[in-house]
């Protein structure tokens, strides 16, 4: 681990530990909450405590925002596309500049579906930043019961999403030095970025199905008991995390209902 992502995240922060079940529940229950309402208030809160957990998480505030700049730009794009093509324009006149009419109907509306994406996207991005594959698939083995052929495909998944990235920047830097570059033309760029994201994508099915004949040669669909090899007792810190996610869900559904 780098000097900057050890200062981001530290393995030894108290819900960092929890068991990754645990912490699934917790953010399935806390988000299903947050994706029913479109309170800016209960939203507001959402993310508040997201924030405020962050460190419990072993995560800053700031590294949380530095890894989840999509969603920023998500929610960004979502306030802009909203505040020029919304159809229901009631309300107060907010902003009134030739086409662009944004009245408080409309920034309701877009500030509502930002903070609901990021209520959802950061939460999530805090989990399964501090889970670890190989835990993360003991854990769905002996706490959720699932089946190792699916314990373990979700491990394989989760390794090789990181190798996703450096597979973009080859292609690129390849074609490259072959003299392929778009320049300022906006429609070679787009036919540049078609051409690597297919050549990815039949490079992941590739290794996918490489994959499955190596799992099937193990025995992974047997069908026969499988043992596991680290043991992750359920603790009682875990009930309660659950428990809080419970808790913290019906709070944003009383903000919201209030």
């Amino acid at each position: 681990m780098t000097g900057t992502a050890a200062a981001l995240q530290r393995s030894d922060a108290p819900l960092a530990r929890r068991t990754p079940v645990a912490k699934i529940v917790f953010l399935a229950l806390f988000t299903t909450s947050a994706l029913f309402t479109r309170d800016v208030t209960a939203l507001g809160f959402a993310l508040a405590v997201t924030f405020a957990v962050a460190p419990l998480f072993g995560i800053t505030p700031w590294g949380l925002l530095r890894r989840g700049w999509p969603a920023l730009l998500g929610a960004a794009t979502v306030v802009l596309s909203l505040a020029l093509f919304a159809a229901d324009r009631s309300g107060t006149v907010l902003v009134d500049f030739g086409p662009v009419v944004i009245t408080s109907t409309v920034l309701a509306n877009a500030l509502s579906l930002a903070l609901r994406l990021l209520a959802i996207a950061l939460p999530s991005i805090l989990v399964f930043s501090t889970t670890d594959p190989t835990d993360l698939a003991d854990s769905l083995i002996q706490h959720a019961r699932v089946s190792p052929r699916f314990a373990i495909g979700a491990l394989a998944a989760f390794r090789l999403v990181g190798l996703l990235g450096d597979e973009w920047r080859m292609i690129a830097m390849a074609r490259r030095a072959r003299g392929i570059d778009a320049g300022r033309n906006p429609v070679r760029w787009f036919t540049l970025f078609a051409g690597t994201a297919f050549g990815l994508l039949v490079g992941a099915i590739r290794r996918g199905t490489r994959l499955a004949v190596a799992m099937d040669a193990r025995g992974f669909d047997s069908g026969l008991p499988r043992t596991v090899a680290r043991p992750m007792p359920w603790r009682a810190a875990d009930w309660l995390l659950v428990a809080a996610g419970a808790l913290l869900a019906a709070l944003i559904q009383v903000i919201a209902h209030r």
